[in-house]
């Protein structure tokens, strides 16, 4: 099972001393841009930067991913194939603007060949789509079971409060509905959690603390960050709490007593009511916390 991507870093693709950094600063996942953050000018020079940062020693290992231009642009096609060689650094490719399972079955097939062609394993090359407008949205049940290669859905919470009209703020209530439908999409379809996008208040920790609490609280199993800032903020929210570990190692240990004697559901000296599906939500708690940031 993979680890949970609590913090997915985002830096821009086309500036390797940054994007090493961001490789280097301890989040679950990197995001290295070639979508929003590059000017359209700039898109071939930024594929030779990311392929010269993905073949750093340094990156050797480490959990990135590239955001490709959208599939309905002259670009993502290009995209791909500039990253064919690089394959082997890379953990898995995220796919913006995604409104149809077709999409992702482009870019599914695409890297078909791609990992035939030098080498790669098959399948090694994970997907994740973000659903940023009220189409994809809207489409999120189908697009989540579009490929096997398919980890989990990214909300893309700029463009698509640009789409609905809302004005973005910290708890997300203009975006519930959204997100909701995103989990349950996930979730329906066998994937992960999905990951929440950034919070766009770079340097309001308060708001970054609020964000991430809502997105943890709806099901999202982590969050993009903009800023090095932001990223301990969100890892302490994702991360399990003492208290929970306390509390899930306590079901874990109360249940087993209790099966020995043949009993499976049962109430513990707090109240709590307890059987499986209560313990199998104990036992994950346990597992995320063995796990690294």
């Amino acid at each position: 099972m993979s680890a949970p991507i609590r913090t997915l870093m985002f830096a821009s693709a086309n500036d390797r001393e940054r994007s090493l950094k961001a490789i280097a600063i301890g989040a679950s996942a990197v995001c290295l841009d070639l979508e929003d953050a590059v000017a359209k000018s700039e898109k071939a020079a930024a594929r030779e930067v990311v392929t010269g940062t993905l073949a750093d020693p340094s990156v050797e290992g480490a959990n990135v991913h590239v955001r490709i231009n959208g599939v309905d642009t002259e670009f993502s096609d290009d995209d791909l194939t500039a990253l064919g060689p690089s394959l082997p650094r890379l953990a898995g490719v995220i796919i913006p603007m995604v409104e149809s399972p077709d999409q992702v079955r482009h870019v599914a097939d695409r890297l078909d060949a791609l990992e035939r062609e030098h080498g790669v394993e098959a399948g090694a090359i994970r997907l994740i789509a973000i659903a940023e407008t009220a189409k994809g949205v809207l489409a999120a049940a189908d697009i989540a079971g579009a490929s096997p290669r398919l980890r989990t859905l990214l909300l893309g919470p700029a463009d698509l409060s640009h789409d609905l009209g809302v004005e973005l703020t910290p708890d997300g209530y203009e975006l519930f509905h959204a997100r909701s439908q995103l989990v349950l999409a996930a979730r329906a379809a066998g994937l992960e959690n999905p990951i929440d996008g950034p919070f766009l208040g770079l340097k309001d920790d308060e708001g970054t603390r609020t964000a991430a609490q809502w997105a943890k609280r709806l099901g999202f199993q982590g969050k993009m960050v903009l800023h090095p800032q932001q990223l301990p903020i969100v890892a302490e929210v994702f991360a399990p709490t003492p208290d929970e570990v306390a509390w899930a190692q306590a079901i874990v240990d109360a249940f087993a007593e209790h099966e020995a004697k043949g009993v499976s559901a049962f109430t513990m000296p707090d109240g709590t009511f307890v059987d499986y599906p209560v313990v199998y939500r104990a036992q994950a708690i346990l597992r995320d916390a063995t796990r690294t940031p």
